[in-house]
């Protein structure tokens, strides 16, 4: 049952924390992602789409999918794509949508060994109580060859732009989510979460670590978002 009453995971990341967080937040949650983001979120997709480079026949999943708002856009490609997500409340808000879905521990996937030609995750990353293990378990579910790409927020590359969106992030995102969202605390949350999460380089060098290969990214609207990409060797 998701809870609909104000509430925000702390950022150890107690997993039933942010799975609740995310019930209580699933409602609403793809107009408020839209109206923080001023409408890039819909650009962010597209670009994570053409970073996959799917094509027609592939397998993918999309990890910590949501409403699957992002796995219908991958499915443009003829892929096959798969939504999962941990927040049974963020399913079951985008049932809707003629994606296959499944719930799923980002830690513990429940997909034998080289299964997917692509595997995503789009702002989901830094939920988890152990990003590390998350990684290398995309790693598993890969084909030889496969590949994984990230999309999450990051560090603005210009410094005066910085200091605003951090400023933004910490004082305009928990107001302007009040207005739109059905849980607004979570915001607080979130804007903490990216603060605390690495840049662009950290990351990279992480990927690196658990096990993918050729690890590059690309930063979008100034490096509020980085895709990430690496390769599973054959």
């Amino acid at each position: 049952m998701a809870k609909t009453e104000s509430f925000r995971a702390s950022l150890d990341k107690q997993p039933h924390e942010v799975a609740s967080m995310f019930d209580g937040v699933a409602k609403r949650y793809d107009l408020t992602n839209t109206v923080i983001s001023a409408g890039q979120d819909r650009y962010w997709r597209w670009a994570t789409r053409k970073a996959l480079a799917l094509r027609p026949g592939e397998r993918v999943l999309d990890l910590a999918a949501g409403t699957g708002v992002s796995t219908l856009e991958f499915s443009k490609s003829g892929a096959w794509c798969v939504a999962a997500d941990f927040s049974r409340g963020m399913l079951d808000a985008g049932r809707f949508r003629e994606v296959p879905m499944v719930a799923a521990d980002g830690t513990r996937l429940p997909f034998a060994d080289d299964s997917f030609d692509a595997v995503t995750i789009s702002y989901g990353l830094r939920n988890f109580s152990d990003p590390d293990l998350a990684m290398r378990e995309m790693l598993r579910v890969t084909k030889p060859g496969g590949r994984l790409v990230i999309a999450e927020f990051s560090t603005p590359v210009f410094g005066p732009f910085r200091t605003v969106y951090m400023e933004y992030l910490m004082r305009a995102l928990p107001v302007v989510a009040r207005a739109v969202s059905s849980n607004p605390d979570a915001y607080v949350y979130l804007a903490e979460s990216i603060r605390a999460w690495p840049n662009q380089r950290q990351l990279a060098l992480r990927m690196a670590d658990a096990g993918w290969s050729s690890v590059k990214w690309r930063n979008l609207t100034g490096g509020i978002v980085a895709l990430h990409r690496g390769y599973k060797l054959g």
